[in-house]
């Protein structure tokens, strides 16, 4: 085995969370000698990518709206913050809002969410049906309670601000190397490093798992079981013959059916289901659209009863089982293992807290933003947490 000179931080996985984490760490201090290790370095399969890209401040846990409202203050000055030299990302931030629909039963639930998120400051609204009708006079909102509509809530371009976070790491002199980590390094109770599939060995006293999908596999190495499972999620681009007068927010119905317009005058739609599979499975089966999907979409939306389905994708989903919350910082049984995994479809919009929050973790810095109910303790005492039913 081949050994390189000792690095201080060894951060395993380059997507959102991974990027996020070695731009943070050297922008809190540029002496460190810092390697981000990513399999795939053109990001094919990262759940970062092939996302929808959805930013919403519309949790029931106060501290993921916490994690929501700093990364829309990042996100608002986010291009010229990335900027390197004369290179700046262009995100294609569009705030068209989330629409929860709520039914009766899940009405106290709502209710209850929106409260909180008013004393957290949060400018989300309760729509009667005849309001959602008003303002989107496609739906057929009748069936439900009404709804919460959170107007700052939007999506954007997933690529750019992963390309944005990493572009800047590298300028701050963070390096990445394209390969994958077989093993996690350690010596009785401490990480030492990570071994590449290269049979090189990288030495660090520091080790971050932000593999998203593969996070179970990474921890396994280094003796850490984590409830983490990688969930397939499918998303369909559809053309409608009749168009939207203009865009939709990103719709999510109780049954979980979510849809928004994209560019091009196509709507993206998906649903997640008991009978995604687990496992590394990226194909997608337009029987899915056509036979659960579609029929479901066009009940809510009439005139989407005539639609072309024109492309679709698979992606993953990182989901804790234990309670569909990020699991982060030090695993308590491994000093210097730390951990930003878990996600649950929610990765992308808190990759910014994270980041800052893992690297202040790791620097010994008092944390700007208090994420310790994340802690990773609560996984060996299998305590979840609760998120009131918004997750």
């Amino acid at each position: 085995m081949t050994k390189q000179d000792p690095y201080d931080v060894v951060v395993v996985g380059g997507g959102i969370m991974g990027s996020s984490t070695a731009y943070h760490l050297m922008k809190m201090d540029g002496r460190l000698k810092v390697a981000v290790v990513e399999r795939d370095p053109t990001y094919t399969r990262a759940s970062t990518t092939l996302s929808m890209g959805n930013i919403r401040i519309q949790f029931s846990l106060k501290e993921n709206v916490q994690i929501s409202q700093y990364a829309f203050e990042v996100l608002d000055r986010f291009e010229e913050e990335m900027a390197v030299g004369d290179e700046r990302p262009d995100i294609a931030f569009h705030r068209e809002g989330n629409l929860f629909l709520v039914d009766e039963a899940g009405r106290g639930v709502a209710e209850k969410a929106l409260e909180l998120q008013k004393t957290q400051g949060c400018p989300v609204e309760w729509w009667s049906p005849a309001e959602i009708q008003q303002h989107y006079p496609l739906y057929d909102s009748s069936p439900f309670q009404g709804g919460t509509f959170g107007p700052k809530d939007g999506h954007l371009d997933a690529y750019a601000v992963l390309m944005g976070y990493k572009a800047k790491a590298k300028s701050l002199g963070a390096g990445y190397i394209k390969s994958e980590v077989t093993h996690v390094l350690t010596n009785r109770n401490e990480v030492t490093g990570v071994r590449l599939a290269s049979g090189e060995d990288l030495t660090a006293k520091v080790v971050v798992n932000c593999a998203g999908a593969w996070a179970a596999e990474v921890a396994r190495t280094a003796g850490v079981s984590l409830p983490v499972d990688p969930v397939k999620r499918q998303v369909f681009a559809l053309s409608p013959a009749v168009k939207p007068q203009g865009p939709l927010p990103l719709t999510i119905l109780p049954s979980g059916l979510y849809f928004r317009t994209e560019t091009g005058g196509l709507i993206l739609l998906g649903k997640s289901m008991e009978e995604d599979p687990i496992g590394f499975y990226f194909t997608w089966d337009d029987k899915r659209f056509m036979e659960v999907l579609w029929p479901e979409l066009a009940e809510f939306v009439p005139a989407f009863d005539t639609m072309k389905l024109m492309r679709g994708w698979a992606g993953l989903y990182a989901v804790n089982t234990l309670d569909g919350n990020a699991i982060l910082g030090e695993w308590p049984e491994l000093k210097g293992f730390f951990l930003a995994n878990g996600f649950s479809g929610h990765g992308l919009q808190q990759g910014p807290a994270v980041g800052r929050y893992v690297s202040e973790l790791i620097l010994d810095q008092p944390p700007a933003l208090d994420l310790s109910t994340f802690s990773p303790i609560r996984i060996l005492h299998n305590k979840p947490l609760s998120e009131g039913g918004i997750v």
